[in-house]
């Protein structure tokens, strides 16, 4: 038996047969990979469609969301219309551990690898299936991308909610794909667990409406929370549209005044304690009931001060603080280069690429450098009959 401190990835040992496409499941095999499991991504000869998604590749099929999405992974190339591709599946499922996949369920049935076929070639497979939505409701079986799930979880009519403007908008960010396939890396280290405890394997559904809508409305159920309400959906302070960055005079500046008194302070230590102490603000009622005159306050006394010189009185009073950046500038953050969470790799056919680490920190397992995003059907050979 593998010992708990032996250096090696906890995943170490684990196979797993990925034949998902996009963001939602690459993203979750991407984790698996990340943690050690050996991932052979399937895919169609002319590749998984994302290989082709935002700016240019050096190489067709190479983009950067693939090379963010896919390392750690072997890629195989089979056209599952084919028998002996059909053939090649079956061969790596009987020793796999686990099978990840978001072919809808009819398809995957007419291919022949539904749940019941593959658990007929591995009965202690963990077979994830992940789907827009869950097999138990109206939706079932319907397409779905981040956009929809999006629409339908009333997060785009959540800017409208702080600015006033109706009009519906996306989050511009795959943050449904992305927040799917969290739920789907930790079901599937779930079943794992299960599985170590039983011998059990098991059916896994990860629908992302559900996901997404279970994560979005931690907060936002807000009032809908008691039968029958006693308020509205949301939380409150998430869309006050008065809590927003505060000017300066070279950029935006992030300050949480989270406690009862915290904007006084602020204020004060801007340089304006008389303000602070006006008698308004005297209660706790006072205070919540004038916010938005408190933080105007703010933002008119942080206009005529740069960023830095702002971050660094909050941080002198323990105030959260940073300053607002362009998702172009988060790469040179001196914490992230401190911590080495960007890092520079060389891709064999694509050069130099920047990564990001695995976030999270084990005590008994450093990460390492991770393989690099493979071509299409790199490892055809490795896996031929």
């Amino acid at each position: 038996m593998i010992g708990p401190s032996d250096g090696m990835a906890m995943l170490s040992g684990l196979k797993v047969v990925d034949q998902t496409s996009v963001v939602f499941g690459p993203y979750c095999t991407q984790i698996l990979g990340d943690f050690g499991a050996e991932v052979v991504k399937v895919e169609p000869p002319t590749g998984d469609g994302f290989r082709h998604a935002g700016r240019p590749a050096k190489t067709p099929g190479m983009g950067p969301q693939h090379i963010a999405l896919n390392r750690n992974k072997k890629s195989l190339a089979l056209d599952l219309k084919d028998d002996d591709a059909k053939a090649t599946l079956r061969g790596l499922l009987a020793d796999a551990d686990i099978y990840v996949h978001n072919v809808r369920g009819a398809a995957i049935e007419r291919l022949g690898f539904g749940y019941e076929a593959v658990k007929a070639i591995n009965p202690a497979i963990i077979y994830v299936h992940c789907v827009g939505f869950g097999s138990n409701g109206p939706y079932a079986g319907l397409q779905a991308y981040d956009d929809v799930i999006q629409a339908l979880t009333g997060t785009t009519n959540l800017l409208g909610r702080v600015d006033g403007d109706p009009r519906p908008r996306y989050l511009p960010s795959l943050i449904a794909d992305k927040v799917a396939g969290l739920h789907a890396a930790y079901a599937t280290m779930a079943a794992i667990v299960h599985r170590l405890r039983t011998g059990e394997g098991q059916f896994v559904e990860v629908p992302m409406f559900e996901a997404f809508a279970n994560f979005m409305l931690k907060e936002h159920l807000a009032g809908l929370t008691f039968d029958p309400p006693v308020g509205d959906a949301c939380y409150a302070r998430q869309v006050d549209p008065h809590r927003q960055p505060f000017p300066t005079k070279d950029g935006w500046v992030s300050i949480v005044p989270y406690r009862p008194g915290h904007a006084q302070q602020v204020i004060a230590a801007l340089g304006d304690p008389a303000f602070a102490a006006d008698e308004r603000f005297a209660t706790l009622e006072g205070a919540m009931a004038q916010l938005p005159l408190l933080y105007a306050r703010i933002g008119e006394l942080t206009a005529d001060k740069n960023s830095a010189d702002v971050v660094a009185i909050m941080h002198s009073i323990n105030m959260p603080a940073m300053p607002v950046r362009d998702v172009g500038e988060v790469p040179a953050d001196p914490h992230l280069q401190g911590a080495g969470f960007f890092f520079r790799t060389e891709h064999p056919t694509e050069g130099t690429v920047l990564q990001m680490r695995e976030p999270s920190r084990f005590s008994a397992w450093d990460g390492g450098e991770p393989a690099p995003a493979p071509t299409i059907g790199q490892h055809n050979a490795e896996f031929s009959r």
